[in-house]
């Protein structure tokens, strides 16, 4: 199929709440634009220790994950973080893979922004055309389940 590539922005939760009720301003809140493979094999979002230290993120816990090479690893799962793809976000968990040359967008973000992979374009496309169709009202949290 190729390799899909995309860039997304993704911002510290916490700091998004605490400029929502004033305590911070919009410009404070800890963000990066970034450039993402998407990863229909991947579970959730995939980031590195960088990407984890320069969004501020916390870690809820950590897990002992399987790679697809049957490499294991204990990796960090952190707080919530944004997740923004055009007019499109969803907020859940990213697994922090220490070393991770690339940062990975997995099924459950795509499927929780109502997104999929246009194979013969190689690009990412609403599954419900320009639409975004929720089976909530509103999707904030998405909890992960690895």
């Amino acid at each position: 199929m190729g390799h899909v590539k995309t860039q997304i922005i993704l911002k510290n939760l916490d700091d998004a709440k605490q400029a929502k009720k004033g305590k911070l301003l919009k410009r404070e809140i800890r963000q990066a634009e970034v450039e993402v493979m998407v990863d229909t094999g991947a579970t959730t979002l995939i980031i590195n220790e960088d990407l984890f230290q320069q969004l501020g993120l916390d870690a809820m816990e950590e897990r002992e994950i399987t790679f697809a090479n049957d490499a294991k690893e204990i990796c960090k799962l952190t707080d919530p973080v944004e997740i923004h793809w055009e007019d499109r976000s969803i907020a859940m968990p990213a697994l922090v893979v220490k070393g991770a040359s690339e940062i990975l967008l997995g099924v459950l973000p795509l499927e929780g922004m109502d997104l999929m992979v246009d194979p013969v374009h190689q690009r990412l496309v609403g599954a419900h055309g320009d639409q975004v169709v929720y089976l909530a009202k509103k999707v904030i949290f998405c909890g992960v389940g690895l």
